[in-house]
């Protein structure tokens, strides 16, 4: 690794995973915000972010949360979820999306994933449900959609529901449909490592009118206090089981600078993705890794790049070495199954033997806006002489 030792990147500077985007409007924004008097939540500009995300999505209603685990949490609440339930989900994800549901007394029981995708394997699910099952909840890894039509048929012939934990979907599709929008409750994120940022943040999609109501009153600590505000009752009241979910309006501010150059942010990531893609081709070829798989009815967004080593390599080594050479790339989600939380309170449905392979072999490359040609190419040549060497 002599060699290694002696790369520099381009102007000597570490790269690093993630570099948070600003549009230039942010401080503006949360400047406006202080100057109206409206730092609580629920402002103007929060309205602005719900029709948004509304008119994009196609939801019935959208609702900013604190974070995209307060988003899973709310949608659990609306579901009624009680001990003893079981919720089906992937084993490969972030521990908010069982958490949530764990904290209302469910059970996960996890199924394995697909390779292509890494996405939940659809034609696990139907086996894995019981007379306990009460949603399903799909996880759109990388921004690359699951089998949505096949899912959505399967919660419909058993009377179940399904959640979209699109925390990483922001802006992607499945077919014609926006991620989050398919599902009974969508949810997304906007900290500050997703595409659209708000530093912490996330939202709300509820799909079908009849719980709107019940979404506001829970995000609202239980109170028909957005009712009120409308001018629909004469005072508000504890309705129901509820919590503190609305983030304030300068998170709101913050985040509404990002909405508006959705689009132009998206191109710029789908572009710093395709040079990845062009660039690691040659490593495919000669069976060092595998490049993602974006199946043909998925448009995504670019969330991440990530590559899964051939089983000869050593990941943390590579990573290591990455390191080493001012490379900070990162390994992603430790499978829930296999961590002491998991094993006391999930289950899984048979084995799971492509999640256990795969979330060893993967690794993520740095990936942000202001990224140049010459640190990807650097990236990449430097994986090249770690594998070749």
């Amino acid at each position: 690794m002599t060699d290694l030792a002696l790369r520099i990147p381009p102007d000597n500077k570490p790269i690093p995973f993630n570099w948070p985007h600003m549009t230039g409007r942010e401080l503006y924004y949360i400047a406006q915000a202080h100057f109206q008097g409206r730092l609580a939540g629920d402002g103007p500009f929060t309205k602005r972010c719900h029709a948004w995300l509304e008119e994009r999505t196609g939801s019935k209603r959208a609702l900013l949360t604190h974070s995209c685990t307060g988003a899973l949490e709310m949608a659990a609440l609306l579901l009624d979820i009680q001990p003893g339930d079981e919720i089906i989900m992937a084993s490969f994800t972030f521990v908010s999306t069982a958490n949530a549901f764990v904290l209302r007394g469910a059970r996960p029981v996890f199924v394995d994933i697909r390779p292509d995708t890494l996405n939940i394997d659809e034609t696990l699910i139907a086996a894995a449900i019981t007379a306990r099952t009460r949603a399903i909840v799909v996880v759109h890894y990388g921004g690359v959609s699951c089998e949505m039509d096949t899912i959505m048929a399967i919660a419909l012939q058993h009377g179940i529901k399904v959640v979209e934990d699109a925390a990483q979907g922001v802006m992607a599709r499945y077919k014609d449909r926006e991620l989050g929008s398919i599902g009974d409750f969508g949810t997304y994120s906007f900290h500050e490592t997703k595409n659209v940022i708000s530093g912490e943040g996330g939202a709300l999609l509820i799909n079908d009118v009849a719980d709107i109501d019940t979404a506001e009153i829970i995000r609202e600590k239980g109170t028909d206090r957005s009712q009120f505000f409308r001018g629909e009752v004469d005072k508000y009241t504890w309705q129901s089981v509820g919590s503190s979910f609305l983030p304030g309006e300068l998170t709101a501010a913050f985040l509404w600078a990002q909405l508006e150059e959705a689009e132009t942010i998206t191109a710029r990531r789908l572009a710093l993705w395709s040079t990845y893609h062009r660039l690691l081709e040659r490593l495919e070829a000669r069976e060092w890794l595998r490049r993602p798989i974006i199946p043909e009815n998925c448009t995504h967004n670019a969330h991440l790049y990530y590559v899964l080593l051939d089983k000869r390599f050593n990941r943390d080594t590579v990573l290591s070495s990455l390191k080493q050479a001012g490379i900070h790339a990162v390994f992603h989600y430790v499978p829930l199954h296999s961590a002491p939380a998991g094993r006391r309170l999930c289950a899984a449905s048979g084995p799971l033997p492509i999640t256990d392979d795969l979330s060893g072999r993967l690794i993520r490359l740095p990936l942000w806006i202001g990224l140049s040609d010459a640190q990807q190419e650097y990236v990449v040549a430097t994986l090249e002489c770690i594998l070749g060497a």
